[in-house]
């Protein structure tokens, strides 16, 4: 098949949040498969000191730091008439080392990690193009919208229309479009145009997770958080994130103050980098506790009772989700939150559909650790059965247009 070009919005490494975790796996297996040329941005100092993995992996790279303010990749989307997302993501480094590529190396497939990334192919290339959307990004924009008032209402609803038709024109250019769940490829099929629906290949590809790392036996307490009475909650994540700040401020406004009126020294901890003032304001509110970026995500999984996690906008799998089932920590959930997870309602997650059906799911658990320690067992179990990463990827070979003869390199 020759060699791999994979194009992806962030360096995947360190895979220390859900997108990364993602690329991360899909990098590697493609490594294993061929020699892969990366070419990719760094968010920050912090994610650029990885590079040395990065080169370590990869048989040529290009990382670029991605240091354009929003607002200037604003002004350019509206004289462009493009979404802000592809322009955010718009480089020309970046984009000469991809047809440079090209042009020098026998690329026998291309590997797209984002939606916002296909417009760095070129289009005189006709060989096999998988592009890995995730989410459909172009509909969390449009919930954006619905929830905005003012101008950012109209922001969000532009984003949304050029993205769909972005999403539209990317999805007949790719030899396969993947979605990160079926629930997600559905929607995507559906928000493509008339013409195209019966003429796209597009698929799932689901998260995994490293059932042998993410283990409660091998991990110790964070002290911080377990020497703290209990119920002792859990949420993790980018806390820039739109949807995950929305969901921590309703769990501490809205939430918690129901729990601690059954559970009085119930606390909530908010565990991911970047919090905003707004995730930051939330610090000591209803027992709720902000601590920023950790080193590992682990111990403090490790030394909660349970994971809260109350999105109310949420696309594909929630690797948080995936996270804490896999430390055997019972799960109290939107059903946004668990789309796309094998789970069984009340006995490997707890789903609740309002701010009272997580509290009360919360109270229960607190009221009875048998019942809460089963759970958990199960999540684990569950996770390790339906969502180990060689299983999700097992059919990356196909989609790229490897032959069974060829699928183990080095094998001879």
């Amino acid at each position: 098949m020759g060699e791999i070009l994979f194009i992806a919005h962030r360096l995947p490494f360190p895979p220390d949040r859900g997108d990364k975790i993602r690329s991360h796996h899909l990098l590697r297996a493609l490594a294993a498969l061929a020699p892969v040329h990366v070419a990719c941005f760094a968010d920050d100092v912090g994610d650029a000191a990885h590079e040395g993995e990065l080169a370590a992996l990869a048989a040529s790279h290009c990382l670029v730091p991605r240091a354009k303010p929003l607002a200037l990749a604003g002004l350019e989307a509206l004289a462009t008439g493009r979404p802000v997302s592809l322009a955010a993501f718009a480089d020309r480094r970046l984009r000469g080392y991809v047809e440079q590529v090209l042009r020098e190396r026998p690329i026998g497939a291309v590997f797209v990690f984002s939606g916002q990334m296909g417009h760095h192919v070129p289009a005189s290339w006709g060989g096999p193009l998988v592009i890995d959307f995730v989410d459909v990004d172009s509909a969390k924009f449009g919930a954006y919208a619905k929830a905005a008032r003012g101008p950012m209402a109209w922001v969000h609803a532009r984003e949304e229309r050029l993205l769909r038709a972005e999403e539209g024109c990317l999805a007949a250019r790719a030899t396969a479009s993947l979605l990160v769940s079926e629930p997600e490829a559905d929607l995507f099929r559906s928000r493509l145009a008339p013409a195209l629906q019966g003429c796209c290949t597009v698929r799932a590809l689901g998260n995994g997770i490293d059932a042998a790392s993410y283990d409660p036996a091998g991990a110790v307490a964070e002290p911080r958080l377990a020497l703290l009475p209990g119920p002792r909650l859990i949420f993790t994540g980018q806390m820039d994130y739109p949807p995950n700040v929305a969901a921590v401020v309703r769990a501490a406004t809205r939430i918690m103050p129901l729990v601690r009126a059954a559970c009085p020294q119930a606390s909530f901890h908010v565990v991911g980098r970047k919090p905003t003032a707004e995730v930051l304001a939330l610090d000591g509110l209803n027992g709720c506790r902000v601590w920023g970026r950790v080193d590992d995500v682990r111990p403090w999984l490790k030394g909660a009772e349970a994971a809260l996690v109350p999105l109310e906008i949420a696309r594909g799998v929630q690797n948080k989700v995936l996270e804490a089932m896999a430390m055997g920590l019972p799960v109290v959930a939107s059903p946004e939150a668990a789309t796309g997870i094998a789970v069984t309602p009340g006995e490997t997650i707890a789903i609740g559909t309002s701010d009272a059906d997580m509290a009360e799911a919360v109270i229960a658990l607190a009221r009875d650790p048998d019942m809460a320690r089963a759970m958990g067992q199960g999540a684990r179990a569950r996770v390790i059965a339906a969502h180990a990463w060689p299983a999700m990827l097992a059919d990356l070979p196909a989609l790229l247009g490897l032959g069974k003869a060829e699928r183990v390199r080095d094998a001879a």
